[in-house]
């Protein structure tokens, strides 16, 4: 800015200073030439009014009337056939570069005037679009909830009917296997049918657990060291799906919350990122302790979720796997949503999946 102001500053007196030369070194038995030269000193009187606003026209004019005044009165005074028009011609650089700053000052004001209105309405724009974000937010929130609640109500009534006859089922098949010599292969089919009682009673429990939450307890525990307790009870899987466990962070982070809760999401996590790397691979969890909230991030090095499934990880039942029941990662987001916080997914496929979970830090600490 001070390069164009001093850029500026020395086209005015350049063009000031040099039409004064022509004038006092031009004979003034060329009255054409000085007619010329008079014509000239507008140039920087409106340059200064168009650059300067007022202040910059008037005090170009005055100078530009200095400069020009001493030709007039010496050079022109004694000489019989000097026009009046000389004179007046001083009148009117000041006239001209007070009009010029004038003009020039108030079309500053409402340019001025017109960037604040812009700005105001940018402002505006931000914050409608802010609110509309909420707005949806929250209808996907309510959405949501209205699936829990269809759930719950369906769960309620078909729960002890689908549990109880597997248990029997499990039963019967025990005794049938124990029957059954093992050399003998229905004493395989009967090992398969107890396994595939197990998976459904499985698939039953987390539905149970996702549509009829209990209320989280609000107790302060180590984050870490529950988070430590999860990775010694999946050693033995990450150990067979030979993936290298990275947990980056020390200490004691003391969080507010339902420890047993908080276990369920970080083995969801966890057993999440597995799944992506049947080939082995690398999760590295870090956590990052800040002012206002505690952010702990799960990345995996596993085949990642595809841009248009990322808005649906967190669906009830959506899974991209055959085998899975697509309710792991709905009940993380449920009990991390629940202690006021929020998790946000980043992928890219083939290069891996990050959850991050933000948790607020306890009020007392």
């Amino acid at each position: 800015m001070d390069r164009i102001h001093f850029l500026r500053l020395g086209i005015l007196v350049l063009l000031a200073g040099g039409t004064t030369a022509f004038h006092y070194l031009t004979p003034i038995d060329l009255p054409e030439y000085h007619d010329i030269y008079r014509r000239a000193y507008y140039v920087p009187i409106i340059l200064g009014g168009l650059w300067y606003s007022l202040r910059g026209g008037v005090i170009t004019a005055i100078a530009i009337s200095i400069l020009y005044a001493p030709h007039v009165v010496f050079q022109w005074g004694h000489h019989p056939q000097v026009p009046f028009g000389q004179y007046l011609e001083i009148l009117l650089y000041n006239l001209i570069g007070f009009l010029t700053g004038f003009l020039s000052q108030r079309g500053n004001r409402e340019r001025v005037r017109a960037e604040k209105a812009l700005h105001r309405l940018e402002e505006s724009y931000d914050k409608l679009r802010r609110q509309a974000d909420m707005i949806l937010e929250i209808e996907d929130q309510l959405r949501r909830a209205d699936r829990l609640s269809a759930l719950g109500e369906l769960s309620a009534g078909m729960a002890h009917e689908i549990r109880n006859p597997l248990a029997s089922i499990r039963g019967t098949a025990e005794i049938l296997q124990d029957a059954i010599d093992p050399a003998d292969r229905r004493h395989e089919f009967a090992g398969i049918l107890i396994k595939e009682v197990d998976r459904l009673n499985r698939v039953v429990r987390d539905f149970l657990d996702f549509a009829r939450p209990a209320a989280p307890r609000r107790e302060p525990f180590d984050l870490l060291a529950a988070l430590r307790e999860v990775l010694l009870l999946t050693r033995r899987q990450t150990d067979k799906n030979r993936v290298r466990i990275e947990l980056v962070g020390e200490g004691r982070v003391e969080l507010a919350g339902d420890r047993e809760q908080f276990k369920q999401a970080f083995l969801n996590l966890i057993l999440n990122a597995l799944q992506s790397m049947p080939g082995g691979g690398t999760l590295t969890i870090s956590l990052e302790s800040a002012p206002e909230e505690i952010r702990l991030r799960f990345a995996d090095t596993g085949q990642g979720i595809p841009p248009e499934s990322l808005d649906k990880v967190f669906n009830p039942f959506f899974t991209t796997r055959s085998e899975g029941t697509g309710l792991g990662l709905a009940i993380t987001h449920r009990i991390v949503q629940g202690h006021g916080g929020r998790i946000e997914v980043a992928s890219s496929p083939g290069a891996g999946t990050a959850f991050t979970l933000h948790l607020p830090r306890p009020t007392h600490s």
